[in-house]
């Protein structure tokens, strides 16, 4: 299963944890599959067309790929939501 790392502003849906083991072998399956077990951070990731949330990068084992929902996740992959940091 995937790592998937929980940023600070997402914890509220896991109960506190900032890791989380999820299955899936895309993108689009660990978000349903994390949806699934804590219930509503779908749209937190994901905006109303099912598209990745602006002001979120996600990395898959250290890089951020250009394929989206379909980029693939592997059995050991660690996965971490970024979310963009603002100020100026």
């Amino acid at each position: 299963m995937a790592r998937v790392f929980i940023p600070s502003l997402l914890r509220v849906y896991t109960g506190g944890k900032d890791e989380v083991h999820v299955e899936g072998a895309s993108l689009r399956r660990v978000i349903i599959n994390l949806d699934a077990a804590y219930p509503g951070i779908k749209s937190k990731i994901l905006d109303d067309a099912g598209e990745i949330q602006d002001g979120l990068a996600i990395a898959i084992d250290g890089a951020t790929g250009h394929m989206g929902l379909i980029e693939p996740v592997g059995e050991n992959s660690e996965v971490h939501f970024i979310p963009a940091i603002g100020g100026g």
